[in-house]
């Protein structure tokens, strides 16, 4: 060496090896060579034999193992280090992985020389046997303190971070830039946000993205704290507290702002000062229990639902975590990723998503942030048949709705809930009753007397079934569609043929469905319509009845084809039509969402399942609607399979105001409105002739083709005078009202009660003759029996046509308010377009 005595007096000094003679210590350093290590360089690998002496002369080294027992993942070794002279002596392998973290200058010994210097000094033996005595004495009491730091240590764990940042939007990029400039230092930090947000995993993200990340990292929720403090400072003369235990590494304090004030102070002064007081006992006076405050030098992380005044100035980071609703762009990536990461956990083909489902999601604000989004994802799967993409239906908020203005029937007559959940509710009234009436009313209309007068199916089908179902939908909206003979039938041979040819159905076509299922059936209507006018179906009984096996078949058709209801939900215009004036129902169906999120995981009412609980066996929701989803009266027919099926009690029935959903969670739909228009018109169709007497014109209706061509003009034109109205509003005040697509069913009412007014001609004055009309069915009309019959007074009919029709049209004018949202003075066209076809209806019905 270059100067031995300057080396020698290095060694004896700032090395373990001054225990040795200085015989032996000058052979060593007579023998000892200079070596250069660059930064970031391996010296030697665990488990492998040393091949000479290192002395640490200048740098930094770390030493670690990859297989760890305790927390102690890492250490650092300093200048004046002596490595591996006990494994040299004992030939055994190196118990830790040596790297250099910076430049480093050794001087080097081979194996070969050490084991010769020892063979010339068999003291040397000796003396490392007593160092290594000492220091087993020495790792024994480090064990021990070991233990007892990891079973502290060990509840308040975090052994890694969920996950990074998902998304590219501008604040996803902040927010990895703020977690990256908190990483690079040691100074505490501030994450608030709303909940939901997994602030949390944030700052698990700043810790093990920072050079301290092989020490531990602990998180402590503040609400749970003691008053005292214990758990954090320890006990003076007792447990070490988390902060002593910690040592290096980073303590998560969460909820802080749940934090008892009595502990605000001493959290201050750690911040402050890095230091801390342990807890005193509550034996013997304070004076004799005084102490020095301890030094930590643990890094604090806090987590918060807001600043907190006092702390916020401390922090050398602060940062603020934004809401799910502001980050819309990076919803999509959110999503992709949690679909990844719950298919990698059940083991299954990654889910996909539809844009309609998507477009859903993107519409919600999410007061739970990310772990509302999570959840919705997971009841989603959940509920989605296996391999299938998941809906738009399929997702639906887990904040509950506002419950104002509704009575839940179902908990006030407890009766009423037992019918509903019995077989007869409508499993034997279908089977029982509705099977074979359907099927003996379309053998009269066949085979029976042609005309109303004659024929009680079409007497029982014109003058009685359309007054009362369009009376009924105010009251109990679809509820017809849960005895329709339609499907029924459609089930029936459903299930026959699945005996029969056993055969998985398919899946809906929802996408496609969606898209064009409600033009379907608003083409469908319109045929209806025409042939109804064209051909008089009101007193034609085989045209009715082929009507009704028409409507009939399409229903058997789906049946075989697709799974549950799918022409009933999509396809049927008569359901079309009792959908949207189901919207108007003073009656609802729906599900505590609180209930369905919290404690449901089966999600019977939607797929079906087994008996569970209170709830029954059942097939699932035959239009494939959760009650907890649902957000207007369209897709629910008040089956009660849900009812059924839920073991949970969440299902209600309430009394709510009229048409309420159609100012608060209604959903527009083109198709919808052009339907509505539709069956405006249908009214002035109806009243045809009144409408060639009161303009004294001759529409030739005998001749067919003229006849066809005014038909489809009345149709179209009854259908364009709310558009006019639209557009004096547009030329008024133009982009300061809500889209004609929402104010439209403001016409609801009027259409409503326009087709209940002339429909109350034929119940009035032909449903009180059912008893004569059925004894002429079956021949028997000239046997001189005077059977009783009720036909109302003109004036009567004219009065009740009138007053159904004044009443339709103020609730448009209430109903266009309440969608508007505007006052009358800024509506008015829209008002007087209702009063002009008040007058007009007047003129042809009343």
């Amino acid at each position: 060496m270059s100067n031995p005595g300057l080396s020698l007096e290095w060694l004896k000094e700032r090395t373990m090896l001054g225990t040795l003679s200085d015989r032996i210590l000058e052979a060593i350093a007579s023998k000892l060579q200079p070596e250069s290590i660059a930064a970031n360089r391996r010296v030697i690998l665990e488990q492998t034999l040393p091949n000479a002496l290192y002395v640490l002369v200048r740098g930094r080294l770390e030493r670690y193992r990859t297989s760890p027992n305790s927390l102690a993942l890492a250490s650092s070794l300093l200048p004046g280090s002596v490595l591996h002279l006990t494994e040299i002596l004992l030939e055994q392998p190196v118990q830790d992985t040596i790297v250099t973290l910076t430049d480093c200058e050794f001087w080097v010994l081979p194996k070969a020389e050490l084991m010769a210097i020892a063979q010339q000094f068999p003291e040397m033996m000796q003396s490392v046997s007593r160092q290594l005595a000492e220091d087993v004495v020495e790792l024994s009491a480090q064990l021990a303190f070991e233990q007892e730091r990891q079973a502290i240590l060990r509840p308040y764990l975090l052994t890694k971070a969920k996950r990074g940042i998902v998304g590219t939007s501008r604040y996803a990029v902040r927010l990895r830039q703020q977690i990256k400039e908190a990483a690079r230092d040691r100074k505490p930090v501030l994450i608030f946000g709303e909940p939901g947000l997994e602030k949390d995993n944030i700052a698990t993200l700043i810790h093990f993205g920072s050079p301290s990340r092989r020490e531990p990292m602990i998180q402590v929720n503040c609400n749970t704290l003691q008053v005292s403090g214990a758990e954090l400072f320890g006990r003076m003369g007792g447990k070490p507290g988390l902060l002593e235990a910690l040592g290096m590494g980073t303590i998560l304090l969460n909820n802080i702002h749940e934090l008892d004030p009595a502990l605000l102070p001493q959290i201050t002064v750690l911040l402050e000062q890095n230091t801390f007081i342990p807890v005193r006992r509550n034996e013997g006076p304070k004076e004799s229990q005084a102490v020095d405050p301890k030094s930590s030098q643990a890094r604090v992380i806090l987590v918060a639902e807001k600043t907190i005044p006092g702390l916020e100035n401390l922090m050398g980071h602060t940062i603020k975590v934004p809401p799910l609703r502001v980050r819309k762009p990076d919803l999509k990536a959110q999503v992709t990723y949690y679909l990844s990461l719950m298919a990698q956990r059940k083991g299954e083909p990654k889910r996909t998503l539809t844009p309609e489902a998507l477009r859903r999601l993107q519409a919600y604000s999410y007061p739970g942030n990310l772990a509302e989004l999570q959840s919705l994802m997971s009841r989603a799967i959940a509920q989605a048949p296996e391999q299938c993409a998941l809906t738009d239906e399929l997702f639906w908020p887990a904040e509950a709705k506002k419950q104002q203005f509704r009575l839940n029937l179902l908990n006030t007559y407890p009766k009423l809930r037992q019918f509903l959940r019995s077989d007869w509710w409508p499993t034997r009234i279908n089977y029982g009753f509705t099977l074979g009436v359907f099927a003996l009313v379309v053998f009269l209309l066949f085979w029976g007397p042609q005309d109303r007068q004659h024929n009680v199916a079409l007497n029982l089908f014109w003058a009685w079934w359309w007054p009362l179902v369009l009376i009924g939908f105010p009251f109990v909206g679809r509820l017809w569609c849960a005895v329709c003979p339609f499907m029924i039938y459609g089930e029936a041979m459903q299930w026959l043929s699945l005996k029969v040819f056993p055969r998985t159905l398919q899946r809906w076509p929802r996408d496609t469905a969606d898209r064009w299922g409600g033009w379907f059936l608003l083409g469908l209507f319109t045929l209806i319509f025409l042939w109804e006018e064209l051909w008089n179906l009101e007193n034609t009984a085989y045209l009715s009845s082929w009507l009704l096996l028409l409507i009939t078949a399409g229903a058997v058709i789906c049946s075989q084809i697709f799974e549950r209801r799918f022409w009933c939900r999509y396809l049927c215009p008569i359901g079309g039509m009792n959908g949207l004036f189901a919207k108007l129902s003073m009656t609802e169906l729906r599900a505590q969402q609180g209930t369905c999120s919290a404690e449901c995981t089966t999600y019977q009412c939607y797929k079906g399942g087994p008996v569970k609980g209170e709830g029954q066996e059942t097939l699932g929701c035959p239009l494939y609607s959760h009650p907890a989803q649902l957000v207007d009266n369209r897709d629910c027919v008040l089956c009660m399979t849900c009812l059924k099926a839920c073991p949970h009690r969440s299902v209600e029935l309430n009394l709510r105001p009229p048409g309420i959903e159609l100012w608060t969670t209604h959903q527009p739909r083109s198709h919808e409105v052009a339907l509505l228009l539709l069956l405006l018109g249908g009214i002035f169709l109806h009243r045809l002739p009144e409408i060639e007497g009161k303009l004294g014109l001759d529409f030739h209706l005998t001749q067919f083709w003229p006849h066809a061509g005014v038909s489809v003009a009345v149709l179209a034109i009854a259908a364009l005078i709310p558009l006019f109205g639209q557009g004096f509003l547009n030329l008024l005040s133009p982009g300061k009202h809500r889209p004609f697509l929402e104010l439209a069913y403001g016409y609801l009412p009027l259409v409503l009660c326009g087709t209940l007014a002339h429909y109350l001609r034929l119940g009035l004055n032909e449903a009180g003759q059912v008893l004569p009309v059925t004894l002429a069915t079956f021949g028997l009309g000239d046997r001189g029996v005077n059977l009783p019959v009720l036909i109302a007074h003109p004036a009567v009919t004219a009065f009740l046509q009138g007053t159904v029709l004044v009443m339709g049209t103020a609730l448009t004018g209430l109903l266009i308010q309440k969608i508007g949202r505007q006052p009358i003075t800024k509506l008015w066209p829209h008002q007087f377009t209702a009063l002009g076809l008040l007058v007009l209806l007047w003129q042809v019905i009343v």
